[in-house]
């Protein structure tokens, strides 16, 4: 798998003293976006993650003016954690990557932030789910970015417990993302005096979820929870529907994206609620930003594709700032920086490596209630960072100082 270089950035505008160029290794700040390009995630994360990435370099260039080169590469890890901790090695070692973002897929991001450990380089992780990842997992070179399968789980399991969904089967990708998520999300429904009644772990990735749907059908549990994404969660929704599941029973997808929405139609996701850091269509800010993505991608971003551009911009002002692409020392500057633009603000990055910022739930538009293409949420409610994300007295993370 050869890794495509595109060279983002020669503006030099702006002279360095001889001092501040050699902090710079190389002379070059490199950037890798580590993602799934072809598989079930390469929809939500894939292109348009190396698309965001892009357009974060071009705008920071034009907007910041530094005086050292930026350059991208990219990869398919084929969301295997041994492909992916390989070639983050390989960048590391040999092509002179100061920091791997996206990392697509909990296992393969737990074994790039080993490797990042091991080298002191930085990850960027905007498209992990698992919260483990800020928790036991933790480590001083990895930012999760985006979002994370607490606040996923405390937005939605919360809503729909609290409008009735009382019980409650988990249909499970029998992985890290799946069992986590499964996890948090059965500890919300039981705070909120909802039952869980059983559980279903289906292989990673799946396609025949016959058995699994008809178990949590014989459950007899009002709400079916799914604690998986991208293809398993599409076909885990399309099968419910063929067999009869639904509408007597709900489901409830707790890792959805606008994508997921798009591919599967307002007939078949109308009514679902689901929780998000990121709506294209939610202001002026968002809505100009996702426009120019959209002329590229032909799609609408997702919350990885925001969040990735606002991780990689945020990175690149933090190197400019310390003069430096040192993992340490920007690692510092990125956690002392407010994040105020069109993905977060007021977004800060804890001692933990987890950057908090408001979350949104939101419901799926009936199609009579769409009004123009990928008019697809109503935003039910903002949930502010520090109740969306888990707070640092409940972290499990060895940083942190109790």
């Amino acid at each position: 798998m050869k890794a495509k270089k595109i060279a983002a950035g020669m503006v030099a505008l702006l002279a360095m003293s001889g001092l501040a160029q050699a902090q710079i290794s190389d002379s070059v700040v490199k950037i890798g976006v580590l993602t799934d390009l072809s598989g079930q995630y390469s929809d939500l994360a894939g292109h348009g993650s190396v698309l965001a990435t892009k357009m974060a370099i071009e705008d920071f260039v034009a907007a910041e003016k530094p005086a050292f080169k930026i350059e991208m590469v990219t990869a398919d890890h084929l969301n295997k954690a041994d492909i992916a901790s390989a070639k983050a090695r390989e960048w590391f070692e040999r092509e002179g990557v100061d920091t791997v973002s996206d990392v697509v897929t909990t296992p393969v991001a737990l074994a790039v932030m080993k490797v990042a450990k091991d080298k002191n380089r930085l990850v960027l992780g905007t498209a992990p789910a698992a919260s483990s990842i800020t928790n036991e997992n933790c480590n001083d070179v990895t930012i999760h970015y985006g979002y994370d399968t607490y606040a996923l789980a405390n937005g939605t399991a919360k809503a729909v417990t609290q409008q009735g969904g009382k019980s409650w089967f988990f249909l499970t990708a029998d992985y890290a993302f799946g069992h986590t998520v499964e996890k948090d999300a059965s500890a919300v429904v039981t705070a909120q005096g909802g039952k869980v009644l059983g559980n279903a772990r289906h292989p990673f990735p799946g396609s025949d979820f016959s058995s699994f749907l008809l178990k949590a059908q014989a459950s007899g549990a009002q709400v079916i929870g799914l604690a998986n994404a991208g293809a398993d969660m599409a076909n885990s929704i399309k099968q419910a529907a063929e067999f009869g599941i639904t509408p007597t029973q709900s489901l409830a997808g707790l890792l959805i994206f606008i994508s997921d929405v798009h591919s599967l139609g307002l007939k078949n996701t109308q009514g679902m609620y689901l929780t998000t850091g990121f709506y294209w269509d939610r202001n002026d800010e968002t809505r100009a930003w996702s426009k120019r993505f959209f002329e590229q991608q032909k799609k609408m971003p997702t919350m990885i594709h925001a969040a990735q551009y606002s991780a990689v911009y945020q990175y690149l002002k933090a190197v400019k700032a310390t003069g430096t692409d040192d993992t340490q020392k920007v690692m510092a500057q990125m956690k002392k920086t407010p994040i105020n633009d069109f993905f977060a603000w007021g977004g800060k990055i804890r001692d933990d490596g987890r950057m908090v910022h408001d979350m949104y739930l939101v419901q799926v538009k009936k199609p009579s209630e769409s009004k123009y293409p990928w008019d697809y949420y109503t935003i039910k409610a903002t949930i502010p960072g520090d109740e969306a994300f888990q707070s640092l007295a409940d972290s499990r993370c060895p940083l942190i100082k109790k």
